[in-house]
């Protein structure tokens, strides 16, 4: 029988999670050295042994494909002895964030794949994953770390929309939030949030003046959204999200090569376009519309600043090319 040759989608699904996975073994490393809750501990033990598994099944397919292996990231990118830069709650918040990215990147790779081995991977791997966020979950309401989403009456009824005003949101009378768009907002907040305590720490500890200034122009941005969806809650008669707070340590020792917090940085700014394109998707309110295409647009312009930061440096590994049929015509 023939072997099957990997396809473009299943390159690609492999590829990325090969970088992200070599990423996330370095700050799980890290983590693990230095947290001191037992529960937490082995959570972080879980993640870590999970993305080192994810590492080694990936390495396993390249060569048997004579593909060549990613550098991605390895220990030359850890500083062990740097003391803890996160409480041991941001720990499992971080553990808790990174495994929803895996719920949401491995349905869309599976939904690309036809190759069994390579189709087997990912589905043990979004299983896997899934009882990762599962334990992280009820873990951190056992520890009352866990932000619930925004609570709403029940409706008396199925209904149905009347008005071709139910998408305003700009001028005069606004409808209330339904819960797609509130659920929408709270993620955004969360997320947000989430992010502003990840570049507090990554502010302390990174020298390069550049660097710096980027992540300072990060956390404004992040700082505004939050800003923004609070006070519509509040106009909206309804609390704003406030989040348990989960504090920077003071240290200045940075864990982290500049190239890991860098691409860390761009990665998730990555999913973030994602994420507010699915909030755009489903909101139907014109102020909730405006305010994503608004910030779809800034969070672009901010990736593409990371991505001349990475390229300047030599930091951003490229990902697998198809051929370039002109440039061989043009050599015959």
């Amino acid at each position: 029988m023939n072997k099957i040759a990997l396809t473009s989608s299943e390159i690609a699904g492999l590829w990325s999670t090969y970088i992200q996975d070599s990423m996330a073994k370095c700050i799980l490393q890290y983590f693990q050295h230095h947290v001191k809750d037992t529960e937490i501990h082995k959570v972080v033990t879980e993640a870590l042994t999970l993305s080192q598994n994810h590492v080694m099944q990936i390495t396993k397919i390249f060569h048997s494909e004579s593909f060549p292996i990613p550098h991605g990231f390895s220990e030359s990118d850890i500083n062990l002895s740097a003391k803890p830069l996160f409480h041991d709650p941001y720990v499992l918040s971080f553990v808790y964030g990174m495994s929803r990215m895996g719920m949401i990147n491995y349905p869309f790779i599976t939904s690309t794949i036809s190759r069994s081995d390579v189709l087997q991977f990912f589905v043990a791997a979004n299983k896997s994953t899934t009882d990762l966020y599962q334990r992280c979950v009820n873990l951190m309401l056992t520890k009352g770390i866990y932000d619930r989403p925004i609570k709403m009456n029940y409706p008396k009824q199925a209904e149905y929309i009347q008005k071709h005003g139910f998408i305003s949101g700009m001028l005069g009378h606004k409808r209330p939030l339904n819960a797609i768009e509130l659920t929408e907002i709270f993620v955004r907040i969360e997320r947000n949030y989430f992010a502003v305590i990840l570049l507090l720490g990554f502010l302390q500890v990174v020298k390069d003046k550049e660097i710096k200034q980027y992540l300072i122009q990060g956390k404004g941005l992040c700082d505004e959204q939050i800003n923004w969806l609070n006070e519509l809650l509040v106009k909206e008669d309804l609390l704003g999200t406030v989040p348990v707070t989960m504090e920077v340590a003071d240290s200045v020792e940075s864990p982290f090569s500049d190239k890991l917090i860098l691409s860390l940085i761009y990665l998730l700014n990555q999913i973030d376009i994602s994420l507010v394109g699915h909030a755009l998707s489903l909101s139907m309110r014109t102020d909730l519309s405006t305010h994503y295409s608004y910030l779809i647009t800034k969070i672009l312009a901010y990736t593409k600043d990371g991505y001349d930061l990475m390229v300047d440096r030599q930091w951003l590994e490229q990902p697998p090319l198809a051929t370039d049929r002109k440039e061989l015509i043009g050599k015959s």
